[in-house]
């Protein structure tokens, strides 16, 4: 593998854990609901840029199809959470 690339996904493995690190922390810590909901998509979406570096890393095609999956199955529950937010769920942030 070129050693540019194989640098520079290192680079983005690195990054993509530390911003999968805090979402992972404002999900936990909240402090509202919507907040913690947002932070599961923006850890849906980064574990779909994960597999997709692992992807270019190994060169198996096979892991674009499971992103894919991912991130269909992530824009699925963002939007039965927003409509469950919507429909009047008991929110303690008002």
């Amino acid at each position: 593998m070129n050693p540019v690339l194989d640098y520079t996904l290192w680079l983005c493995f690195a990054i993509l854990s530390a911003a999968l690190f805090f979402a992972l922390w404002r999900l936990f810590k909240g402090p509202t609901l919507p907040d913690r909901v947002v932070a599961l998509e923006l850890i849906a979406s980064m574990t779909v840029g994960l597999i997709g570096l692992y992807a270019i890393r190994t060169g198996r095609d096979a892991f674009i199809d499971v992103a894919m999956v991912l991130a269909l199955t992530a824009f699925l529950a963002a939007i039965g959470f927003a409509r469950y937010l919507e429909k009047g769920s008991h929110r303690d942030d008002h």
